[in-house]
């Protein structure tokens, strides 16, 4: 009873803490967003919301925040003993990592005369960091206490930020929906942390994994928000004019193929006849992680069914096969099993992304092309440059987010 009223004090100490700095730097650095203002234009982030008025944006915010919150949300909450609490905790994490993105991404991008100025392009932004904390959460669930997911928070948040200025700003990398920088990062660094967190004289004691039945009406409505919004969260960041139809599109083909091809494989690798419903998660969060970069490209319609087929075999192979060595070998335990979701299938969906880019043509892209590779299109940089840049851009991913998990283990 002890411990457990220091860690409630710890709890409540830290939340205060941080509130209280938030505050503050809000009232010394963010203002309003002007509704007429041009503002400083970055490559991915604000020149995708030129020339759109706010009755455009907000239904976009709502979509990408009602994935992060339910749609994440819900996922986390599959084990039955730790189901309540990881969605308290997730929530908890939402709540701190909007304010403290908002202020991080502020002082990298939204930084004109010494201010920050929010709008909704800000709060979608801050989603996308969001999104990729509780992903790396995912590698941790049931293993760490509030307190250490708020710390979790405070250092993803900062080094998601990071790596996301430098792929998308200082290398020029088109990543609307993520593949890198939400799901990769997320994944890798949540793997991390997990690895430095082993202990070895635990080893012998068995995790309870159980799901329950409580756990599959979880998986249910949280897939059915995947389903519903993430489609939107891919095209969040996209030109509404032009860029918003082929992310869609290609994210809805590469759904369905995904959801597929865990029908094909987990009859064979399981016992069940039927895959369970977290297995059709699984296979959902794949097939959206696989389109985060080549969402907006030219995938073409059966491009995006095979490279969602593909990413929907990832899943049931990897936890039949990679999950164990994982575990025995490297000594990593992955509650939610964010490599087999998230880590690979954001590669595949980088090196989708790669082939793609060295493919682009003007007569292909058109107008289009300006907004996907806009240094393409400005002659500083060719087709296969930018697939070069595109590829270099996964290792220095997955080094800041080995460092920097390894850091906050």
């Amino acid at each position: 009873p002890e411990d457990t009223a220091t860690s409630r004090f710890r709890l409540a100490g830290l939340c205060f803490l941080l509130q209280v700095l938030t505050i503050i730097l809000f009232a010394v650095f963010v203002r309003y967003s002007p509704e007429s203002s041009s503002g400083p234009c970055s490559q991915q982030l604000n020149c995708s919301w030129k020339n759109q008025d706010l009755g455009s944006q907000h239904p976009r915010f709502r979509d990408v925040h009602l994935q992060v919150l339910l749609g994440f949300g819900l996922l986390v909450a599959f084990l039955s003993r730790y189901g309540p609490g990881s969605v308290a905790t997730s929530i908890l994490i939402v709540a701190f990592a909007i304010q403290w993105a908002v202020l991080i991404q502020g002082f990298l991008y939204f930084f004109p005369n010494g201010k920050i100025y929010v709008g909704a392009e800000s709060m979608v932004s801050a989603d996308f960091c969001t999104a990729a904390v509780l992903i790396s959460t995912g590698a941790l669930l049931g293993r760490v206490n509030p307190v250490q997911m708020l710390l979790l928070t405070l250092l993803g948040v900062t080094l998601f930020s990071i790596n996301e200025y430098i792929l998308l700003i200082l290398l020029g990398i088109s990543d609307s929906g993520g593949s890198l920088t939400v799901h990769t990062f997320g994944a890798y660094f949540g793997l991390m942390v997990s690895r430095i967190l082993h202990r070895p004289h635990k080893g012998k004691r068995k995790e309870p994994q159980d799901t329950g039945h409580q756990g599959d009406v979880f998986s249910v409505v949280g897939t059915m928000y995947l389903w519903i919004f993430w489609p939107s969260f891919t095209s969040a960041t996209t030109v509404r004019n032009d860029g918003e139809p082929w992310a869609v599109l290609n994210t809805y083909f590469s759904l369905g193929a995904s959801t597929l091809a865990t029908f094909v494989l987990s009859p064979v690798l399981c016992e069940e006849s039927t895959p369970r419903m977290v297995q059709i998660q699984d296979a959902t969060l794949a097939g959206v992680a696989v389109m985060g970069m080549a969402g907006e490209m030219l995938v073409t319609p059966f491009g995006a069914l095979i490279a969602g087929f593909l990413a929907g075999l990832i899943p049931p192979l990897g936890f039949r096969f990679l999950t164990p060595v994982l575990c025995s070998r490297l000594k990593t335990q992955d509650t939610c099993g964010v490599h087999n979701v998230h880590g690979l299938p954001g590669v595949l969906g980088t090196l989708l992304g790669t082939l793609l880019a060295a493919l682009a043509t003007a007569d292909a892209y058109g107008g289009r092309l300006e907004l996907v590779f806009p240094w393409v299109a400005q002659g500083s940089r060719t087709a296969t440059n930018q697939a070069l840049w595109q590829l270099c851009a996964l290792p220095v991913t997955l080094l800041l987010a080995s460092l920097g998990g390894c850091l906050t283990g």
